[in-house]
């Protein structure tokens, strides 16, 4: 057969096959259409197969053996459909339509062979096209097939590559970022980057687009040399101004980084890589360690320097020199109190050059009541401007003078201020907490040193004069020894210290008289007993085993420190207590010397402290819960208003809804009450007679507690008034009236008094003035320190499931610290509990002062259709007041931000403004102030959950409480509208 010349393996396999056994029979008659296909294929070097009559009779090339796998040579002459069993359906598809004289053409199509005995997922190629017959009608189908399978999985393998690299990226805990071309645009940002400079549109800008700060800093240029020159920039610690916030201030940030050149596979550079990492935080810690160092370093030279001298004179000029010039003021001085606690003279300052001195004899008084009271309390005088922060008369003193702020620390002894050290400078400053804590510790510090030279000098003193008289005159020696006792037990019994003297083997000896005070006995009550066993160390339980091992410790030549509480049998009180030893010439123990130091009132400050912070942080957190939930109250009570009015008059339905109504309403008063406690509600501050409250109450109380409850009142008739919200003034009054009901168990007496005191000196959260203590008392259960502790926290109670929220106190709490005042409470338990509302006491009301009866609000024209534009960032919220709006028969529009609604504003009209206050970018008070400007005339309403406004907004604005009904906003408008 000469058309089967050649053919390679597969032009040999068909001429030896028997092909009498197909459909298509012997070679010697097949038309001469197939003779000719099959002679074309068998040269082509691609893989074909040829599928010939109804059945698909398959004729293919040398290259398809090799597709064929494990299936050649038995696919040769076999039915198509029966060859490749697992694509049948496919196969009969491509025979009816190339049979039909269609074509078909498959890219990258996937199926399922069995090629190798198994399974095998493959892609290939696939061309179909019909072959004509002699007669010119499809005889048979030609395929060309060409496996991909290779190229998808590297593809595939590619792709998935790229995206576990794109994972790395998004997750890498350093800032990323891919720049390409000279003007550095934005491929890639991972989060990481995002975080550092604000949530920007990056991809596909410049980086001159995307971060402008980056050019005025120079960093564009930096950028520009990487890419010009090839080398990576590596940066440490690099200060970078970022604008992190649109609108906001640009933002100091430290970043290490490194920008790495990428190049292509010629060497040019076509993009950067920067990658870093965000190093603010580290760098503020090694900043406050080096300025701490630096602190240490600065009290290690000053303390080096005032050693050297035993003068006081000597050493406090030491002092404010290195002082001043270390914190770079204009001058530091110190100075003695005259027996008065008001005149007073700078002994020696120290001043900066171009700085007067200011040493003279001057008056505490003309500096201003702020200086006076402060100073003679023992508290610090900071002021950071002087001229803002002091009555005119008060600053012109100081300003006269040269001196426009300072740190002034005052001296204490025995209730009596007797001497001053400060610092101050030329301009207002304002003084970091390091400056002031360095103040105070060099104050304290010399002061402390002062003290010692002064007493190390009387002691020489005396030792001088004992020894001067014992060459004089023998006779006197006695005499002498005597006065020099006595001038050694001066200065130990008018320490404050709790100072003493053991023998070797701990036995007291001598105590001075502010130890034995501290106990309420006499020397002679516990000298010669040992240490551990007198009433220092008797009613602390374990502490007289410390002690005595302690001792021990000393005696064999050790020094001992012991911070602990004592029980002492004037009270409990806190003491750092220190044994060291007493040695002879010869290095021999021969004593013990006891000190200690009542920490008692540092301790209650710090307590106090924390306390105080821990409760404005669960405040902050409390009222911000409370205003968003107000805003859920607000959808839910607005909805259910005014689905009722849209409900048939069913009962059933009408009861649900009034439960849900009057539920919501239940949790609105629980906001109100985590309002209070945040110090965020909106108060309505009147002046109020306690008397008359309280008498006004008293029906209610009796009322409220039950029979078994007996009240008792005792306020005085001449009590000056406060000024609060009575309506809140009520609720708590009776609030901890219920609380004493519930700790008496419902039978017992509660006793209701009210008192005036004088606060001298800052007293926790009270400042100095008059205060009236309204008290409400019970001999109850009482409560132990711990649960005292949390009593005001929100949502804290000892009562069981369902008989209390916890926010009794915490409303208390709140409302006292926002009229100006505080809760204070006392309990022990079973000895019942005492709760103090204390408030700024104001002049008493005259008897026959009339009382100003506020004019009644015009009632406004409530059919009137007003044009309003509603603005709130919730939408729920929004649509739940536009929804009350529209009901009232007005036409409203909607703004979900301030941005939006000033743009309404200049399209169109409105009668009215109804806005949200906390909003974000833009606040609906600083909406208001835009409006102002912008539409004169427009009326405002500010719908809010804080009582506050921002301080530096003086804005006069119609407020809306939320949660509120459409009652309350149909009054609301009217009150607006019809001004």
């Amino acid at each position: 057969m000469p058309f089967l010349r050649g053919g390679g393996e597969l032009g040999a396999l068909i001429r030896a096959f028997d092909w009498s056994r197909t459909p298509l029979g012997p070679l010697a008659g097949w038309p001469q259409s197939l003779r000719t296909v099959t002679s074309t294929l068998l040269l082509s070097p691609v893989p074909i197969v040829l599928l010939w009559g109804e059945d698909g009779v398959m004729i293919y090339n040398d290259a398809y053996s090799g597709f064929a796998g494990g299936r050649h040579p038995r696919l040769l002459g076999s039915k198509v459909r029966e060859g490749w069993p697992e694509v049948a359906e496919f196969n009969a598809n491509v025979m009816r339509v190339g049979l039909a004289g269609g074509t078909l053409a498959y890219k990258d199509q996937e199926l399922t062979l069995h090629r190798h005995g198994r399974p095998e997922q493959v892609w290939m190629n696939l061309d179909y096209s019909p072959v004509l017959d002699e007669a010119g009608r499809p005889a048979g189908v030609m395929a060309i097939v060409v496996e991909t399978t290779e190229r998808i999985r590297a593809e595939r393998h590619i792709r998935a590559e790229q995206e576990r690299l794109r994972q790395l990226f998004e997750q890498a805990p350093g800032l990323m970022a891919m720049l390409t071309g000279p003007d550095h645009v934005f491929e890639f940002a991972n989060p990481a980057y995002m975080r550092v400079v604000g949530r920007r549109d990056l991809i596909g800008r410049t980086m001159r687009e995307a971060l402008p700060e980056m050019e005025r800093q120079g960093l564009l240029t930096l950028l520009d040399d990487v890419y010009q020159t090839g080398k990576a920039f590596v940066g440490t610690s690099m200060k970078v101004m970022l604008r992190r916030q649109e609108g906001g201030p640009d933002e100091e940030r430290l970043l290490d980084f490194v920008c790495q050149p990428i190049t292509n596979a010629a060497g040019r550079v076509t993009g950067l890589f920067i990658e870093g990492h965000d190093v603010t935080e580290r760098g503020q810690a090694q900043e406050a360690l080096r300025e701490n160092e630096a602190r240490l370093r600065f009290l290690d030279a000053l303390g080096e320097e005032t050693a050297k001298s035993a003068d006081a004179d000597a050493i406090l000029a030491v002092t404010t020199r290195m002082l001043g010039r270390h914190l770079d003021v204009a001058g530091c001085a110190y100075a003695d109190l005259d027996a008065d606690q008001d005149g007073f003279t700078i002994r020696g300052d120290w001043s900066a050059p171009g700085a007067a001195s200011i040493i003279g004899h001057y008056s505490l008084a003309t500096f201003g009541r702020r200086a006076v009271e402060s100073l003679r309390a023992g508290l610090p005088l900071i002021l950071n401007d002087i001229r803002a922060e002091l009555a005119p008369e008060g600053a012109a003193m100081s300003l006269g003078i040269g001196i426009a702020a300072t740190i002034c620390m005052p001296l204490v002894k025995e209730g009596r201020l007797t001497a001053l050290m400060a610092v101050h400078d030329g301009a207002p400053r304002v003084w970091t907490s390091n400056e002031i804590a360095l103040v105070t510790e060099v104050t304290e510090r010399s002061w402390a040193h002062i003290e010692r030279v002064r007493s190390e000098a009387e002691v020489r003193a005396g030792e001088l004069r004992f020894r001067e008289e014992l060459e004089a005159k023998v006779a006197e020696r006695t005499a002498a020894l005597q006065q020099s006792e006595a001038s050694i037990r001066t200065i130990f019994e008018t320490s404050h210290l709790y100072q003493g003297l053991l023998s070797a083997d701990g036995t007291l000896r001598y105590a001075n008289a502010t130890s034995l005070a501290g106990i309420g006995a006499q020397l002679e009550d516990v000298a010669g007993k040992p240490f551990w066993d007198t009433p220092w160390f008797a009613g602390t339980p374990g502490l007289a085993d410390a002690v005595k091992a302690a001792t021990a410790r000393v005696t064999a030549g050790g020094s001992e420190s012991i911070t602990t509480p004592l029980e002492l049998p004037t009270g409990r009180r806190n003491f750092e207590f220190s044994l060291r030893p007493v040695r002879s010439e010869t290095g021999e123990v021969v004593g013990i010397v006891p000190e200690g130091i009542d920490v008692t009132a540092r301790i209650k400050a710090e307590q106090a402290l924390q306390q105080a912070q821990k409760m404005e942080a669960i405040g902050n957190l409390t009222g911000g819960i409370a205003h968003d939930f107000n805003n859920l109250l607000m959808v839910v009570l607005g909805s259910l208003e005014l689905l009722r009015k849209r409900m048939p008059d069913t009962p059933g339905l009408l009861r649900l809804v009034d439960n849900a109504r009057e539920a919501a309403k239940r949790g609105s008063s629980l906001t109100t009450r985590m309002l209070a406690f945040a110090r965020r509600q909106d108060l309505k501050p009147a002046r109020i007679d306690l008397r008359q409250l309280v008498g006004g109450m008293t029906e209610l109380l009796e009322r409220s507690l039950g029979p078994m409850i007996a009240i008792e009142i005792d306020i005085p008739e001449h009590l000056s008034r406060v000024e609060t919200d009575a309506n809140q003034l009520e609720s708590a009054l009776l609030n901890l009236a219920v609380n004493a009901r519930d700790a008496l168990g419902g039978e017992g007496r509660i006793t209701l008094t009210a008192r005036e005191e004088r606060v001298a000196g800052s007293d926790g959260p009270l400042k100095p003035g008059r205060y009236v203590c309204l008290a409400v008392a019970d001999a109850g259960e009482g409560m132990d320190e711990a649960t005292l502790k949390r009593a005001t926290e929100p949502f804290f109670t000892t009562k069981g499931v369902g008989k209390g929220t916890g926010l009794g106190l915490s409303m208390v709490h709140g409302l006292a610290e926002q009229s100006g005042g505080t809760l204070r409470l006392r309990s022990r338990p079973g000895a019942g509990t005492v709760a103090e509302i204390w408030l700024p006491a104001r002049d008493p009301v005259a008897a026959d002062e009339p009382r100003t009866i506020p004019p009644a609000a015009p009632s406004g024209n409530a059919s009137t259709r007003l044009s309003v534009l509603a603005v709130d960032d919730d939408a729920l919220v929004l649509m739940n007041t536009v929804a009350m709006l529209e009901d009232l028969g007005h036409e409203v529009r909607a703004a979900s931000s301030g941005a939006q609604a000033l743009e309404l504003l200049d399209e169109a009209r409105f009668d009215l403004l109804v806005t949200d206050h906390a909003m974000p970018q833009m606040t609906g008070a600083q909406l208001a102030l835009q409006v102002r400007t912008r539409h004169a005339g427009l009326p405002i309403v500010l719908a809010t959950g804080y009582a506050e406004l921002p301080a530096g907004l003086d804005l006069d604005l119609p407020r809306l409480s939320k949660p509120f009904s459409q009652a309350e906003l149909a009054k609301a408008i009217r009150r607006v509208t019809s001004r």
